[in-house]
């Protein structure tokens, strides 16, 4: 049995794409996890992906891990919501000026509150500044991303609200256990 999954990608091809959303209310900060941290890396894919059928990276071993945190120019934003981490986005920055946003969400507790719209400008906006943090960088011409219909059912929404333009669209077919998500920890939807 399986299952049709559509996978839209999209771009912005300049800075001045960038829709930026308004700050949510409360206490939220955005701060770069500056030190490569597999181990906090794997946290806040799994909490976030765990219900959106987040599973490629779930085999990796913490060497595979710090290879892919290591990689020249790669950041990672975190938004804190009163200290407590609300979600992240992970840059990946390519040869030819294209930075790619790897993942980009919320873990459930904090979607619906303004969150998400706030964390994918400031991961787009640097995106579009990454080559001034990091000397020697082909300064950025794209920042692209991908989603899917297993994710978030507000994910292709905002991406466009933030001035996202979608280039290309993929209709595949998955075996039905890709839709089933593992959750942030063995058994969590048992």
């Amino acid at each position: 049995m399986s299952i049709t999954v559509t996978t839209w990608y999209l771009e912005q091809t300049s800075p001045d794409d960038l829709r930026p959303a308004a700050a949510p209310d409360g206490d939220v900060t955005v701060v770069r996890a500056e030190v490569p941290s597999p181990e906090f890396s794997r946290f806040l894919y799994s909490a976030v992906g765990g219900d959106l059928c987040w599973v490629d990276r779930l085999g990796l071993t913490h060497a595979q891990w710090r290879e892919l945190l290591e990689r020249p120019g790669a950041e990672t934003w975190v938004a804190y919501d009163r200290g407590t981490p609300a979600g992240y986005v992970e840059l990946d920055p390519q040869d030819d000026g294209v930075v790619e946003i790897m993942y980009f969400g919320l873990i459930p507790a904090f979607r619906g509150r303004r969150i998400g719209g706030h964390l994918l400008s400031y991961g787009t906006a640097r995106a579009w500044d990454l080559a001034d943090r990091w000397p020697g960088r082909t300064p950025t011409t794209r920042v692209r991303l991908n989603t899917c219909s297993l994710d978030g059912e507000h994910a292709l929404a905002n991406y466009r609200r933030r001035g996202f333009r979608v280039h290309d669209t993929r209709v595949t077919e998955k075996p039905a256990e890709a839709a089933v998500a593992p959750g942030p920890w063995p058994g969590a939807y048992a």
